[in-house]
């Protein structure tokens, strides 16, 4: 829904501190189940029904799928669900404050975001071409998608007036960077865990028990290989041919999808005036307008220079009044009226809209113009492709499904009737990752239900998405299988004495740290000093670094220690150096002023939806949140 909005990063930022605010901020004890199970949830007097829950969740699952391959079971995780049900809960408590405070974004405004879009632009102007190709490509027509641009507009309004209303104050910006920015010089000596670990051997006993407390970590998962055939419709595309003759006469038939309408370059002062104001200010309005007019008809050429003086649109008076290139249906009536009467260098009259008066001077006109066959020829062939395509599988999907269950089992005959290749995988795993098809959940379960495994009989033809279908036999099986204690009596030993190790480590090293805080001399081997900030951490854990940065620095040296991976760290801290500033400092000075300036504003933002539940109550009803679709 956000696509567009995605272009403009201060709204980027504010929307992005929204949906990352955590879920428990609202307090999910706070929740209470409720009747109705066709409802998701009660967002005051908004409902979120369970058909759109499972719309939005479909969506958000597609949009994660290729990122989570081999781990689908994620897109049906309970954190996921929340996550998406916590998206549509903000919006709802968003939607309901805008309608209350009256919030509304013009079509001017709308018009005005979505020409300033850069991905709908060619060669720096606004391309209706392109814009309308994105539209169709949302599945969307251009009314419905403008009125969810639009809708998105009005919800972002009570953000940015909240995330921009937080005050920084100079002093906890000081503070911030002096905290982020000083340094401090450590050298480090390591307690490795394994110094320790010789000194650890585990008896048989111990041994033998740990076996029995983790049985589950020794278990061999259960494995299949299988068969399988994919009917996909990029595949049956790769066979498809395309005549000239058919692309010639495609293009002559859709001659006008390949027209770029006629677009003009207006320019235009704008005298505001609310539509509903009085008259004694529409009249005040229009005589400034009408003064302006004067002046303009004496010399035509002030037209740019009266624009920076006097316009009251922020958005082009600094351009001269410039609104560049657009098309029919981008401006409101009367104002796109007036601009296409007019002649090219020719200025109109007082022209009154819902914003005010407006004085235009239309700039330059770009005629209609079609683009060549050849421009478009590529194009036109892919997607004359991918309607064949599509037509085809959609003749073979049912077919295919229906040989796959009427042959249980066999493959060959779907594979021979539909030119297919018969594949083998590896050894897959129950619960494990796995690698394209085998990483869709469905296909997984199927293949290790017990009908396929028991009965070796094909699976059902399974859509994995992309217009693709997979069908699967299984031709071996191994169950899962406890190794015995003999097989891994070694690998339990080793365990053991990490564990015994890293005990001992840590506990030495805490000691040491006493010792050496006491101001007793102890023999260790330091490391080469080197310079560490809250930033910069050269490699250093996130323990450590908490360690370094939380040691009292009163008396130097000073020491710290934390436990880290593979042992236990202690750290002589020789020197520390206060932020003082600095030219070389400057531009990452300047990026943590934005990181401090967005934690405020989501600070601003958790507070001010926390009200918001307060006074729209969220009631959760959590056995429909938990219904499969």
């Amino acid at each position: 829904m956000f696509d567009l909005v995605r272009n403009n990063k201060k709204l980027v930022q504010l929307f992005l501190a929204l949906i990352m605010l955590p879920f428990a901020l609202w307090g999910v004890d706070s929740y209470v189940r409720m009747g109705s199970s066709t409802e998701v949830a009660q967002v005051g007097k908004a409902s979120i029904s369970l058909a759109e829950f499972q719309q939005a969740l479909r969506e958000q699952q597609e949009r994660l799928r290729a990122q989570l391959a081999g781990q689908e079971e994620l897109l049906n995780s309970p954190e996921l669900r929340l996550g998406v049900l916590r998206e549509l809960i903000n919006e709802k408590l968003l939607a309901q404050y805008a309608s209350e405070a009256r919030l509304s974004v013009s079509d001017a405004a709308l018009a005005g975001f979505i020409t300033s879009v850069p991905s709908l632009q060619e060669n720096g102007k606004f391309s209706r071409q392109r814009y309308e190709a994105f539209v169709a490509a949302q599945g969307l027509s251009v009314e419905g998608f403008e009125a969810r641009v639009r809708h998105d507009l009005v919800l972002q309004q009570p953000l940015l007036a909240v995330g921009n209303a937080a005050y920084l104050g100079h002093l906890p910006v000081k503070h911030w960077l002096a905290a982020q920015l000083e340094t401090r010089t450590v050298a480090e000596a390591l307690l490795r865990a394994e110094q320790f670990a010789a000194q650890s051997k585990p008896d048989a006993a111990a041994v033998k028990r740990y076996y029995e407390e983790n049985r589950a970590r020794f278990e061999k998962p259960e494995l299949v290989r299988v068969e399988y055939l994919v009917l996909s419709q990029e595949k049956l595309g790769e066979s498809v041919k395309i005549s000239e003759e058919e692309l010639k006469a495609y293009y002559r038939s859709h001659e006008a999808r390949y027209t770029q309408p006629e677009q003009r370059q207006a320019s235009h002062i704008l005298i505001r005036v609310d539509k509903n104001a009085s008259e004694t200010e529409v009249k005040a309005a229009q005589a400034k307008a009408e003064e302006l007019l004067a002046q303009l008809k004496k010399n035509p050429a002030d037209f740019a220079k009266l624009a920076k003086a006097h316009s009251q649109d922020p958005g082009s008076a600094e351009k001269g009044g410039d609104l560049g290139f657009f098309g029919r249906g981008m401006m409101v009536k009367p104002f796109e009226e007036a601009v296409f009467g007019l002649q090219e260098g020719e200025l109109s009259g007082l022209v009154r809209s819902d914003f005010g008066f407006h004085l235009i001077k239309l700039q330059a006109i770009r005629p209609a113009q079609v683009r060549p066959f050849e421009e478009v020829r590529a194009e036109i062939a892919a997607e004359l492709k991918r309607e064949a395509a599509a037509k085809r599988y959609a003749e073979a999907a049912e077919a295919f499904a229906n040989l796959v269950y009427e042959e249980p089992d066999s493959l060959k005959p779907a594979a021979e009737k539909f030119g297919l290749s018969l594949q083998q995988s590896d050894w897959l795993a129950k619960g494990g990752a796995a690698q394209p098809p085998f990483s869709h959940s469905k296909l997984r379960q199927a293949i290790f239900s017990e009908e396929a495994i028991k009965q070796r009989r094909n699976t059902e033809a399974i859509n994995i998405g992309n217009n693709t279908l997979v069908a699967a036999r299984v031709i071996e099986h191994k169950p899962a299988a406890l190794e015995p204690l003999e097989a891994v009596a070694g690998v339990i030993e080793q365990a053991l004495m990490r564990e015994a190790g890293l005990a001992r480590a840590v506990a030495e090293g805490q000691a040491l740290l006493e010792r050496l805080r006491r101001g007793e001399k102890v023999e260790l081997a330091w490391g080469a000093p080197r310079e560490v900030s809250r930033l910069s951490g050269q490699n250093l854990p996130a323990e450590a670094r908490a360690a370094i940065f939380a040691a009292p620095v009163k008396h130097l040296p000073a020491f710290a220690g934390a436990k880290v991976p593979g042992g236990y760290a202690l750290y002589r801290i020789d020197k520390v150096s206060p932020y003082e500033g600095g030219e070389a400092l400057a531009a990452r000075e300047q990026l943590l002023r934005q990181q401090y300036a967005q934690i405020i504003a989501q600070q601003e933002l958790a507070s001010w939806l926390a009200a918001l539940k307060e006074r729209y109550p969220v009631k959760v009803n959590a056995a429909t949140l938990e219904q499969k679709p």
